[in-house]
């Protein structure tokens, strides 16, 4: 996906310059510029504030190309998953077509030293997850934890959180937020 490609259509589809989009998301001119662009390949965290400006939400954004609402799915194949990741994250949405979804379920991938970015994540309601394979570092508020396989987490993500591998392998897991937001 051409994620710059994308949010210029999805801005100018809305009506927005640049500036106002900016200034809705509380970011600079030259990020929204930048990211049309695909200078920079935003964080997770950045562009769910950036899309905050819209409104839209990753599911929507990264919806765009697919175009496709099926009829409601108990089963989804791997290959359907929508990876709504940024950069180097992997975040493959399961059940995206769920008619009004309560959580959001995601199968997730760390690569060695990705990270969600410096700026803390933060957002309403809940968040668990359990790691299936490797490592990961996970930051909530001042408290920073070393999950392993097997290991797992959950707390109210309007605590600031972060998450990294800055571990020797690839870190998955599975992961359910609260409200369906993503």
């Amino acid at each position: 996906m051409d994620i710059g490609a994308n949010l210029k259509a999805v801005r100018k589809l809305k009506g927005l310059s640049q500036r106002e989009l900016a200034k809705r998301a509380g970011v600079t001119n030259s990020t929204i510029s930048m990211i049309e662009k695909n200078s920079v390949s935003p964080s997770v965290s950045s562009l769910k504030k950036v899309l905050a400006g819209i409104p839209m939400s990753l599911v929507d954004f990264f919806s765009i190309d697919d175009g496709s609402i099926g009829d409601q799915k108990v089963v989804y194949r791997g290959n359907e998953l929508l990876d709504i990741g940024t950069g180097e994250l992997v975040y493959k949405l399961i059940g995206r077509d769920y008619p009004n979804r309560a959580m959001s379920v995601m199968s997730e991938t760390y690569p060695v030293n990705a990270d969600t970015g410096a700026e803390m994540l933060q957002h309403k309601g809940e968040e668990g997850g359990i790691i299936i394979e490797g490592k990961l570092e996970l930051t909530v508020g001042a408290e920073v934890f070393i999950l392993e396989k097997g290991d797992s987490y959950y707390f109210n993500s309007e605590q600031p959180h972060r998450f990294r591998n800055p571990f020797e392998e690839p870190c998955k897991l599975t992961s359910a937020t609260t409200p369906a937001d993503f």
